[in-house]
């Protein structure tokens, strides 16, 4: 299990336990006893009941959800008011899994209004207003639902959100002006979409994203591209089902929701607004298929970057991994890997080594028709680098000896920095391979930078292997707070700073020197992270050389978005880029990470 499915099933079962404890209680003035449910809903976020109790609050059951750590039942009243910005639905919770009631039921309820944080209050996220504490009486049965709302590409507005510069609690729902206000006023309401564009691939969590605006920044494989912050893309919706996982399909981007799914309009910890499914569109394939890259030319060097997440010899996926690099990759010259675990992976005993991880990749690459790599890296001290307790994950090269050389110079060690000199008119690292300014805080809790001297056909080529801080803590983009804070790029802007220092060093030292400093950089080509990283004409990223919809590695949440970047300095003019895109977008990926694939002649 990666690091990132590792937390989300903490957090998963924190929110079990914690439920009740993960509220926002507001005060309001006393209000009467019987009330609908668009006055418990009110028009902006939070409800003016929060924190009240109410009675007999009259519904149609729209939904039943018995399992996870939320379970109760939607309920809708079938007579709505005339404000749009007010929704006519809301979720009742019951904690265990609620019996004797069903879709379909009229019923009343009791109960005290609430407004749950998924995730918890520090976590940024928006409130769900929840009847808790609650009893119910059922009426009748065998009622019919209230209809669904249709969200379609002329129903969600182009503007994301108002930017108040903080919460946006407080303000009034604006629905036919903002999208998280059309979401917000549709809240607990049974919701229906058609026809939908799979832009997020079937996750292992039964959950996958759609698309209700096929145009709004497609690319030409179906997904829809994050080009700015700006560029939230408001048709994106995540769809999880009220039934069995055995049941929901396996759908890759560019595929299909054919006809409707209908369910009612959920908002959770990973995913913002989520349309709980109780009728699931059919799935028709786009036949995506995993792309391949061109073999470098002979005169060509080849280098690419691969997140190959948490991979140790436990793994299942070396075949795979293998495969990928021979036959999607092309057996490049120099591989950057990155997420190499030590050689018992998981395993919190002290064990660093990862000889033996990145022997088994050789052998499957070899055995998969590739060439024999030889490998270089440094072992990180016993969990100071982050990633999975235990795991010690940190860059490793593969390079093809058939191609290219490597230019050792001991003495790099996990706590040794590597340097720059002079030698015979040429830059050299006093360490080949060695890391970066290991010992500072840009780097604490998190890998650091691994550089190495390759030659190749005479001249020499620095690669610098990175792995930056990752996300985890920013808010998401349907946060309560906007714009949300990404708190994570603090650390990042460091270890750029850092990156980027020690490249101008190397150009100081030799103006024409050959750098390319590639890796997971965890942030946006557009980032200020990248912004640091290029500086004033030390670096250039590279994935910037293609068209803006083909500018992607990775797929969070139905964007598709640059994580993976090759940097190269300016001595590095004519070159050849391409993000292969074999895992981000497919539900069977063995890695979340596109690679990517730098060619030049140096």
């Amino acid at each position: 299990m990666s690091s990132k499915s590792s937390a989300r099933l903490a957090a998963l079962t924190v929110a079990a336990v914690c439920t009740a404890a993960s509220t926002v209680v507001l005060t309001s003035p006393a209000h009467a006893d019987s009330v609908r449910i668009h006055d418990i809903q009110g028009d902006t976020r939070t409800s003016p009941y929060a924190g009240e109790q109410v009675t007999d609050v009259t519904g149609i059951v729209t939904g039943v959800r018995t399992y996870g750590s939320s379970r109760g039942f939607w309920i809708q009243d079938p007579a709505p008011d005339a404000d749009p910005a007010t929704s006519e639905g809301v979720f009742v919770f019951t904690g265990s899994a609620p019996q004797g009631v069903a879709v379909g039921d009229a019923v009343t309820v009791s109960g005290t209004v609430t407004e749950y944080v998924p995730g918890g209050t520090s976590s940024g996220n928006q409130s769900l207003t929840e009847i808790t504490r609650a009893a119910f009486t059922v009426v009748s049965s065998g009622n019919a639902v209230p209809d669904a709302t249709p969200i379609t590409a002329r129903s969600v507005p182009a503007a994301y959100t108002p930017v108040p510069d903080g919460s946006v609690d407080g303000l009034p729902l604006r629905p036919a002006r903002y999208a998280l206000d059309l979401y917000e006023s549709l809240e607990g309401m049974n919701v229906r979409v058609s026809d939908t564009r799979v832009v997020g691939a079937t996750d292992p969590y039964t959950e996958l994203w759609v698309t209700v605006k096929p145009r709004e920044h497609r690319n030409l494989r179906g997904g829809t591209v994050y080009g700015s912050y700006d560029s939230q893309n408001t048709g994106r919706l995540q769809i999880q089902s009220l039934g069995r996982a055995a049941d929901f399909p396996d759908a890759n981007v560019g595929d299909t929701l054919a006809g409707d799914t209908t369910g009612p309009l959920d908002y959770n910890q990973f995913g913002g607004y989520t349309l709980v499914a109780s009728d699931l569109g059919t799935l028709e394939s786009g036949d995506l298929r995993r792309e391949t890259t061109r073999r470098q030319h002979r005169s060509e060097l080849a280098i690419a970057t691969y997140n190959v997440e948490n991979l140790d010899p436990s793994d299942d996926t070396f075949a795979a991994h293998a495969a990928a690099i021979v036959d999607n990759l092309r057996s490049p010259d120099i591989l950057s890997l990155e997420e190499i675990q030590d050689n018992n992976g998981a395993t919190d005993d002290g064990t660093v080594a990862a000889d033996r991880t990145l022997a088994t990749l050789i052998d499957a690459i070899e055995a998969a028709g590739g060439p024999r790599y030889d490998w270089r890296a440094v072992d990180p001290a016993d969990k100071e680098d982050g990633g999975q307790p235990g795991g010690n994950i940190r860059q490793a090269f593969l390079f093809n000896p058939a191609r290219v050389s490597f230019t050792d110079r001991p003495g790099g060690d996990a706590t040794t920095p590597t340097d720059v000199v002079k030698v015979r008119g040429q830059a050299a690292l006093t360490h080949s391979p060695g890391r970066i300014d290991p010992a500072s805080a840009a780097f604490e809790d998190s890998r650091k930078p691994l550089a190495g001297e390759f030659r190749f056909r005479g001249r020499t080529v620095v690669v610098i292997a990175n792995h930056f801080a990752s996300k985890g803590g920013d808010q998401s983009l349907t946060s309560r707070y906007q714009p949300p804070s990404r708190g994570s790029e603090t650390q990042r802007h460091l270890q750029a700073a850092a990156v980027h220092d020690f490249t101008a060093k190397i150009l100081k030292t030799q103006k024409n020197a050959r750098v390319v400093a590639l890796g997971d950089i965890n942030d946006f080509e557009f980032s200020e992270t990248t912004d640091i990283l290029e500086g004033r004409g030390t670096l250039w990223s590279a994935i910037k050389s293609l068209p803006k919809w083909e500018r992607y590695s990775y797929v969070y949440q139905g964007n598709s978005q640059v994580l993976d970047q090759i940097l190269i300095t300016p001595s590095i003019r004519r070159f050849s880029y391409d993000s292969v895109h074999i895992n981000a977008e497919f539900h069977d990926q063995i890695s979340d990470h596109d690679p990517q694939v730098l060619r030049f002649r140096p």
